[in-house]
């Protein structure tokens, strides 16, 4: 193989991992947001946990939007910074949707509709390990949305 190739294969191998881990980064601070607006309002003023995810996503997503165009992807050039907020806003709606999907799932599909789930774990705790498990699934679909829609190609 020639060296060339085999170092601009490399150097588009690291700039992946690069950037995957920048946005783990991003990620863990939206997480922390989100979880943070989610945990309060769930948890400590007693709202409803699909009002909490409503909310924590949203603060969460702003944040995303803000440090993901700054610091992970390379922003298109053929679209305006309004219209790409726009298309962020929308593939974070369908996030979103997933997000409450499997909250609901979790909670009042899987915690309530099981006893022995209920005496060995708290609401509070299964309140916060749905929005773990639906964090991950939604942070996956975030980056390979984003990657195809808003990065440039």
């Amino acid at each position: 193989m020639d060296q060339s190739v085999e170092t601009k294969e490399k150097t588009g191998k690291q700039k992946l991992i690069d950037q995957i881990l920048k946005f783990g980064v991003v990620g863990v601070i939206s997480f922390l947001v989100d979880f943070g607006v989610y945990t309060f309002i769930c948890n400590i003023l007693g709202i409803s946990y699909i009002i909490a995810g409503i909310f924590g996503f949203v603060i969460s997503v702003i944040v995303n939007y803000l440090l993901s165009m700054k610091f992970v992807f390379e922003g298109r050039d053929d679209i305006s910074k309004t219209r790409e907020f726009v298309t962020f806003v929308i593939l974070s709606a369908f996030g979103l949707l997933l997000n409450e999907v499997i909250l609901y799932i979790c909670v009042d599909g899987i915690y309530w509709h099981w006893s022995w789930l209920q005496s060995w774990l708290s609401i509070k705790l299964m309140n916060m390990g749905a929005k773990i498990v639906a964090t991950g699934v939604v942070m996956v679909y975030n980056f390979v949305t984003r990657k195809i829609f808003l990065e440039k190609k």
